[in-house]
């Protein structure tokens, strides 16, 4: 979600500042639309690096000899490390 905000964000002040060119005396547009890129990129890196944050897992696998059946027996286990963040 966070990264299509910054992309929408972007967008939006890249039409703003390049676009538009409408002159009004109480407010510059150029300057907001270079405000919201800059906050539309600092919230896409944002949402990579939480992305990147939850997605990180840790996998386990054992291997030992049951003595009562003499087989193989293999154990796997996976877990997410938790979002400490929310």
């Amino acid at each position: 979600m966070s990264i299509g905000a910054g992309i929408v964000l972007f967008a939006i002040g890249a039409i703003l500042a390049f676009a538009v060119n409408v002159q009004l005396d109480w407010v510059n547009l150029d300057m907001i639309g270079y405000i919201l890129m800059a906050a539309g990129a600092v919230v896409f890196i944002l949402g990579l690096v939480l992305m990147m944050r939850r997605r990180q897992s840790e996998s386990v696998t054992r291997t030992a000899v049951d003595p009562a059946a003499n087989e193989r027996v293999t154990r796997r286990s996976s877990s997410t490390t938790p979002d400490d963040t929310l």
